[in-house]
């Protein structure tokens, strides 16, 4: 089937826009600017009639309000967006108030899938869990004010009901893909699978469901192409961390 669209994926954005002192470089010196990498990639690759896929933490915001500046700015920027939460959109409320607010360019996936063109996409959060760890792969980068601007991550000791919650809300979202489109993705913030693409929970709920990519993010300073992940039983799994990425949004279609 010929077209003439791309789609494309870049997580983790973590702009800034309604919010002060959230600057990212205190995670690295890859960070400065890192709002304008990300335009001038996007600007020089993506159309108008491109999709792209936004696999959570959005905005530093604590409130809708806050957030509107971050929406607006993404809604500048060409291509139609698709959004999931991540771990540190605080800002993201309810679903009526949320979709209110957005911009004409940018949607949202909540217990729903989105449907573009012969494009079904998936989507949830989804949370950590003790099936993998991928500290052996991360570079750490700490101060004390990397530390102010994480030190909302909250309690984890309800950490596997909360994973359990996510993978409801996951399935809820693949159940409405459409089984006949060309293209059936799914978007998950925390990573759906381990290093080494053994079996998960996530992964299995991927293969029941037909999914052919899954893309993530939430991972950051990692050694250089230690994470290459890849494809099993069906789906391929890109991580897409806007940092890992050198704040070029990845073409997966």
């Amino acid at each position: 089937m010929s077209k003439n669209f791309s789609v494309w994926v870049i997580a983790d954005l973590h702009l800034s826009f309604g919010v002060a002192n959230k600057e990212m470089d205190v995670f690295g010196e890859e960070w400065k600017g890192w709002t304008e990498k990300i335009a001038n990639n996007w600007m020089a690759n993506i159309s108008t009639e491109d999709l792209i896929l936004i696999p959570g933490d959005i905005s530093w915001a604590m409130h809708l309000e806050d957030a509107l500046p971050d929406l607006e700015w993404l809604d500048s920027l060409p291509g139609t967006k698709v959004i999931i939460r991540g771990n540190h959109d605080y800002w993201w409320s309810s679903r009526t108030k949320i979709e209110k607010a957005l911009p004409p360019s940018v949607h949202i996936i909540q217990n729903d899938a989105f449907q573009w063109k012969n494009v079904s996409i998936a989507g949830a959060r989804l949370w950590d869990t003790p099936e993998f760890n991928f500290g052996d792969y991360i570079i750490v980068k700490e101060s004390e004010r990397s530390k102010e601007l994480t030190e909302y991550e909250g309690n984890l000791e309800n950490t596997e009901k909360i994973f359990q919650r996510e993978l409801g809300r996951l399935e809820l979202s693949l159940k409405e893909v459409n089984v006949d489109a060309d293209h059936r993705i799914a978007m998950t913030h925390y990573p759906p699978i381990g290093a080494d693409l053994e079996e998960s929970r996530v992964s299995s709920l991927l293969e029941k469901y037909n999914i052919d990519i899954c893309v993530f993010g939430h991972l950051h300073s990692l050694k250089p192409g230690s994470l290459p992940f890849g494809e099993k039983n069906g789906v391929t799994y890109h991580l897409t961390s806007c940092d890992y990425l050198n704040f070029m949004p990845l073409k997966i279609i």
